[in-house]
């Protein structure tokens, strides 16, 4: 498919009319509805709770519609909904075609769709299909008999001699990645927990459930799907061989073909393993996936025995440098998803900015930086207003199933519990997982009851009532930001350029179209830093975005506040 084709294909018709309308009317090229929008991610068991039970729900996050649409995003990226047992908080799905019972019905899921469309936004799902729950119907058969036609949706293998696993693979929640099922004398392969059974990919029969149901969402009228770790669905496991495994450009083709081909959807796939060698395999011409999250800059903070549980400093110059190396790969071939933090990440206010005193603005300078970059960018709840991280004081006050997985093996492997108590207060997932801070009620307005999680012991000073309330706050700033990809398509369609590379602490870099061209220095820091500019980004022009003293023009040594970001368009 040729660029033009690919624009055609996910043009102004189908289930987007608004969503494409909308960006169409601001940029005088054809271009894909979701290259000027802004995705919002929500995670619905933290987002609002409506029935005072402490747990999320659909009729809450339509209740919060409005917060949305005033923030400007195009869609909404939603964690999964499905049936499940929550062990892995809905990652873990055990009918794809119901809703978990704590979260609704499927009756409101259809609201949600059209009072979101009525809004200008779209519904982008969460495809969870490289394993499903061990209380699914399939799994249950599966395990009960090898004559069951769904034996052979999991992979099963033989045990080695003297009641060992088929293989030493480690699970990636820690522990053995096989376990044994009596009833049928094999052992079956999860790559995550043992209540997560990978699928089948090899099976043809699995391929059309899947095809299938991706279908029938479809006909719900959703606008795309982000695909959970897709690049372990063309894993090979008897050659050892499973991220980014030899099958699965056949496995995405064979999607594209049977369910995404000629239709308005955004598609945007996962995977831990992708590198700027094989990006372009997944989001270039005639590729089936629109843009890959991928999490080179995030491993920048991981040791490479302990992961995310031994952190690591990662400094302005490593993070800009990393973000460069992408920008630079996917200029001319290539969309990329940007984001900093996510349901899988620390908040990254936390991680890479200040989240004492400088809480507000170093939150606006990474937002600037992430929004003026090329791609689409994604905003994770609770993100608008500077949340921040939590703190566990031990680990029974953990909820992440990824942490007391992995606890064992690497106390035994040398890490010492202080150490990995400081992985999980600084990378752990609880930190993206507290509930969403609306006021500053006993609740935090997410419920009348007592919520699933504790909430952040700053909830009563850090929600959107208060933020919003602001007229210089982050929500502010964040609408502001989103205008701009509707407004300006240089954002869209401009290129990418980096300058002061070297610089410790300022990320400069410009955005090129046509005659147009958007100059942007953000200082990474919280102290003033002095430079002398390159001539690329001397001149005057109209100051689009500037945190603190709005600057007309740039010229010859400057120096930037902390925190202060700017970009100026001429």
């Amino acid at each position: 498919m040729t660029t033009g084709e690919r624009a055609k294909t996910h043009g102004a018709s189908g289930p987007n009319d608004a969503l494409a309308t909308a960006a169409g009317a601001r940029n005088d090229v054809a271009s894909p509805w979701w290259k000027s929008a802004v995705g919002y991610q929500i995670y619905p068991r933290s987002f609002c709770d409506s029935d005072g039970d402490g747990v999320g729900d659909i009729p809450g996050i339509i209740s919060r519609l409005d917060h949305l649409a005033d923030l400007g995003v195009g869609f909404i990226w939603l964690s999964p909904v499905y049936a499940s047992p929550q062990r892995d908080n809905g990652y873990d799905i055990s009918d794809y075609q119901a809703i978990h019972h704590e979260y609704g019905t499927l009756e409101d899921f259809d609201r949600l769709v059209t009072e979101a469309r009525d809004r200008g936004i779209g519904i982008v799902m969460d495809l969870v299909v490289n394993h499903c729950s061990d209380e699914h119907a399939w799994f249950k058969a599966a395990a009960a008999s090898r004559d069951a036609p769904e034996h052979d949706l999991f992979v099963w293998r033989e045990g080695r001699p003297g009641g060992l696993p088929p293989t030493d693979k480690r699970a990636i929640f820690g522990g053995p990645a096989w376990t044994y099922v009596a009833a049928v004398d094999r052992w079956y392969l999860h790559l995550f927990s043992p209540g997560q059974p990978d699928l089948n990919w090899d099976n043809p029969d699995l391929r059309d459930r899947i095809w299938s149901m991706m279908e029938w969402w479809i006909d719900r009228g959703i606008a795309g799907f982000r695909m959970d770790v897709i690049d372990l669905i063309g894993k090979d496991v008897d050659r050892g061989l499973f991220d980014e495994g030899p099958h699965i450009w056949d496995r995405l083709g064979e999607m594209h073909d049977r369910v995404l081909k000629g239709r308005d959807l955004l598609t945007v796939g996962e995977s831990w393993a992708v590198s700027r060698d094989t990006v372009l395999q997944y989001v270039a011409d005639a590729t089936p996936l629109a843009m890959m999250f991928h999490f080179d800059h995030v491993k920048l903070g991981w040791d490479p025995q302990f992961h995310k549980f031994r952190p690591r400093e990662v400094t302005p110059l490593m993070l800009k440098r990393e973000i460069t190396a992408w920008q630079t790969h996917l200029r001319e071939y290539g969309w990329d998803a940007l984001f900093l933090s996510n349901h899988d990440l620390p908040r990254h206010i936390s991680r890479y900015g200040d989240d004492g005193v400088g809480r507000v603005a170093s939150g606006k300078a990474l937002a600037a930086m992430l929004h003026l970059l090329r791609g689409t960018p994604f905003v994770y709840q609770g993100e608008e207003i500077g949340m921040i991280n939590t703190r566990a004081a031990s680990l029974a006050d953990v909820e992440d199933l990824e942490a007391h997985g992995q606890y064992e093996g690497f106390m035994a492997n040398g890490l010492t519990h202080a150490e990995f108590m400081e992985g999980v207060n600084l990378n752990g997932r609880d930190n993206a997982r507290t509930p969403m801070q609306w006021d500053g009620g006993p609740g935090a307005g997410f419920t009348a009851g007592t919520p699933w999680m504790p909430l952040n012991p700053n909830s009563r000073e850090v929600h959107v009532a208060a933020d919003r309330a602001d007229p210089d706050g982050l929500f502010a700033f964040y609408r502001h930001l989103i205008g701009l990809r509707r407004e300006l398509p240089v954002l869209i369609h401009g290129g990418f350029q980096a300058y002061l590379e070297d610089h410790p602490a300022v990320f400069a870099f410009t955005r090129g179209w046509h005659e147009r061209r958007l100059a942007v220095l953000i200082n990474l820091t919280g102290e003033a830093q002095a430079l002398e500019l390159p001539d690329a980004l001397c001149g005057s022009g109209r100051p689009v975005v500037h945190t603190h003293a709005a600057r007309r023009g740039l010229q010859g040594r400057v120096t930037l506040e902390p925190w202060e970001a700017v970009a100026l368009l001429r």
